[in-house]
C-alpha cells in the first residue's frame, strides 16, 4: 500500500491496515495521452491475499510485485505470484502480448536488516521476465512515481503491439475472401 498511495499523493504513510483491498483511480497525462488508471492494491497479509488474485488476473493489464528486502518470506511469496501469473494454467487469460510486469524490492533504506540480495531478486525478474528495481518507499518519491511511469509505458507498448497483431476488419475480410477464392489466373 506504501508505494501506491505515495504514487497517488507524493505522501508516505508508514502504517495501514493491511486487511483490506482497494481499487484507487488516477488521471494522468502521459506523452500527450489522457489516461484512467485502476489501480487494484490486494491485501497485503499474505494468508488473506494467496487466493484473492484470480478475477484481477483476467483484467489487469500490469502487476507490481512488491516484496520487503528485510523479509525473505514476502520474497517467497513475490515469487510465488509472479509464476502464479505467468503460468497459462492459472491466470486463464488468453492475451496475444504477455502482461507488463515489475518486481519491486521495497525498504531500501533498511539494508541493514537485509534478508534478500539485489542479485536474487534481479534474478527472478530476469528468469520471469519482469522489470527490476529497488527503492524506498519511504524516501524515494520520485523512483517511486518513475517506476510506475515505466509500467504503464510497459503496458501502452502491449496495447500497440496487440493492435498491430489485430488485423482490422476489412482486411482481415479481404484476406479470408483471396484465401477463399484466389486471383484469377489465366489459362495458357
Amino acid at each position: 500500500k506504501a508505494l501506491t498511495v505515495r504514487f497517488l499523493t507524493k505522501r508516505f504513510i508508514g502504517e495501514y491496515a493491511s486487511n483490506f483491498e482497494s481499487i484507487y483511480n488516477k488521471h494522468l497525462c502521459l506523452e500527450r495521452k489522457q489516461l484512467n488508471l485502476e489501480i487494484y492494491d490486494s491485501c497485503s497479509q499474505t494468508q488473506k491475499a494467496k487466493f484473492s488474485l484470480t478475477s484481477e488476473l483476467h483484467w489487469a493489464d500490469g502487476f507490481v510485485i512488491v516484496y520487503d528486502i528485510s523479509d525473505r518470506s514476502s520474497f517467497a511469496f513475490a515469487k510465488a505470484l509472479i509464476y502464479r501469473i505467468r503460468d497459462p494454467q492459472t491466470s486463464h487469460c488468453k492475451r496475444a502480448v504477455e502482461s507488463a510486469m515489475f518486481l519491486v524490492g521495497n525498504k531500501r533504506d533498511l539494508c541493514h536488516v537485509r534478508e534478500v540480495g539485489w542479485e536474487e531478486g534481479q534474478k527472478l525478474a530476469l528468469d520471469n521476465r519482469c522489470q527490476f528495481c529497488e527503492l524506498s518507499a519511504a524516501e524515494q518519491s520520485l523512483e517511486v512515481e518513475m517506476m510506475f511511469i515505466r509500467i504503464i509505458k510497459d503496458i501502452l507498448i502491449n496495447f500497440k503491439l496487440k493492435e498491430k497483431r489485430r488485423p482490422s476488419g476489412s482486411k482481415s475480410m479481404a484476406k479470408l475472401i483471396n484465401n477463399v477464392f484466389g486471383k484469377r489466373r489465366k489459362s495458357v
